[in-house]
């Protein structure tokens, strides 16, 4: 597609589409979705399971990360403690009729070096874990790195910034494919790509935490006008690699499906103007195309490519044809949508990085984010169908989803049962409007360590009370309201009064 059939499709979308209004009569069920449309819930390994120091599991880049204090204070120590309570919790997905289950492997507990012996209780882990699931009828779905790099490897030759990653990360990943591939059919290699290289490598904000001035603070290395790319482009490489042996030698007798998640804004111009239009798509081409356009074109897109010079990497002939369908499906992680307006003076500095590449300063307008997101499910169908005419409309899940609020035992979440409501149903208008979406999972299914902020924000549709040394959990009213969609009951924001009544009995128990 021409930039110039790119610019008015954004024109048509903005002016023709209008945002999606949910009444309190708007009714949808699961029975209105395709039967083969899985709905689910995710966690990470790192932000669920705990027991950061049993069995032989090593640290992680997310563990010195967190034990630096760079996230309130906060670590993955315990977590959820889901590595003791994985049984408990399955029961609990069974409970709310989840369809499938999206959580990580830490290649630290599995493989702890990094490279080289598997650990055993590492890998009777997640044996036992994705064994129980099926027992249940609940579907695997498994990522490969969620942010916790193996720290050995960090150490040895700075991950992701080295070449030597590729041979490490597929041979990690053939280990994987070869213990659980029977029974897991859904891969993804790597979580949000654009977002581990930009938070990572560029304002040091996430694992590894690697920044340079001024465009990160509290870093004590990196360079954030080049690692971004580099590792953009070595979880590219690794990416396609680990696809690739999958493809020849595992996905004929195993049958599954192997891609890569990202993390996408829908971006809208903050004005009409025809700067900030152009700049909504440049935002576009260095957020999603960044990851998405080698594995569709072969190559990056040509504006990144143009303002990034020489500090993006070059793809070889033959690295353009292996990343080049190097997927059989993309999962978005999608919560918001943003503005844009043009910032073309951020190119006259001599020293940059990936945002003053881009040219464009992102604004969520005269909207601040607090406790909750604002709810803009027409951005879901505005990404989904941009996906549809760019990139000729692939398989896709919604890895991603959800409402964020305070942790709190207030267990009546009736801002995130507004949310999911209103974007399960401008994803079911998606479908209805030709999207290849296969399905949607919210996040989280319980209260996770987060990657920002630890234990100060909340997505989970279950609370769990760090005070118990049980580590209790109990069901919000959003669990109750994604159950009963769940079950085939029909939702409308009116119908959340009974919902309510269930979720106050489980509050009254709660403060017993």
């Amino acid at each position: 597609m021409t930039k110039k059939l790119i610019l008015s499709f954004l024109l048509l979308l903005l002016l023709n589409s209008p945002p999606l209004i949910f009444t309190e009569e708007d009714k949808f069920s699961r029975n209105d979705f395709p039967p083969h449309f899985v709905f689910g819930a995710s966690s990470s390994a790192y932000q669920y399971e705990g027991a950061a120091f049993e069995d032989g599991r090593t640290p992680s880049i997310w563990d010195t990360f967190a034990h630096a204090g760079r996230v309130h204070g906060a670590n993955g120590d315990i977590a959820c403690d889901g590595y003791h309570k994985y049984k408990e919790d399955v029961q609990l997905m069974v409970e709310t009729g989840l369809e499938a289950y999206r959580f990580s492997i830490s290649w630290p507990r599995l493989i702890p070096n990094g490279r080289g012996p598997v650990n055993p209780k590492g890998l009777e882990y997640y044996n036992n874990l994705i064994n129980e699931l099926i027992f249940y009828g609940i579907q695997p779905h498994v990522t490969l790195l969620h942010n916790d790099l193996p720290q050995a490897l960090e150490d040895e030759y700075g991950g992701l910034l080295s070449r030597k990653i590729v041979k490490d990360f597929t041979a990690y990943a053939d280990v994987c494919f070869r213990e659980f591939g029977d029974r897991v059919l859904y891969w993804t290699t790597f979580n949000e790509a654009n977002i581990f290289a930009l938070g990572g490598y560029d304002a040091g904000l996430t694992p590894p935490g690697h920044c340079s001035p001024p465009f990160g603070m509290n870093c004590t290395s990196g360079n954030s006008s080049s690692e971004p790319y580099i590792a953009a482009h070595n979880i590219l490489l690794a990416h396609s690699s680990a696809a690739r042996l999958y493809k020849k030698n595992h996905q004929a007798r195993q049958r599954g499906f192997i891609g890569i998640n990202l993390f996408a804004y829908w971006f809208i111009p903050y004005t009409n103007a025809t700067e900030d239009v152009i700049a909504t798509q440049r935002a576009n081409d260095f957020y999603v195309g960044w990851i998405v356009n080698p594995m569709v074109f072969g190559d990056y897109p040509y504006i990144m490519k143009k303002n990034a010079g020489r500090r993006i990497p070059a793809f070889t002939k033959l690295e353009s044809k292996q990343v080049k369908g190097s997927f059989d499906f993309i999962g978005l992680n999608h919560y918001n949508t943003l503005y844009i307006k043009d910032n073309p003076s951020s190119l006259k500095r001599d020293d940059r990085d990936f945002n003053a590449d881009m040219a464009a300063k992102i604004t969520y307008q005269s909207e601040t984010l607090h406790d909750v997101f604002p709810i803009r499910p027409w951005g879901l169908v505005g990404i989904l169908e941009y996906f549809k005419q760019v990139y000729g409309n692939p398989p896709i899940y919604i890895h991603e989803n959800g409402q964020m609020t305070r942790r709190n035992t207030t267990l009546n979440d009736t801002p995130r049962v507004n949310y999911l409501h209103g974007f399960i149903g401008s994803l079911l208008d998606a479908l209805r409007n030709g999207s290849n979406t296969r399905g949607y999972f919210t996040w989280s299914f319980l209260d996770l360590f987060e990657l920002l902020d630890g234990y100060e924000s909340s997505f989970g549709l279950y609370y769990v009370d760090l005070e118990d040394e049980d580590l209790k959990r109990y069901p919000k009213l959003s669990a109750h309201w994604y159950s009963n969609f769940l079950k085939g009951r029909s939702i409308s924001l009116d119908g959340t009064i009974e919902v309510e009544k269930m979720s106050a009995i489980s509050e009254s128990h709660f403060s017993q």
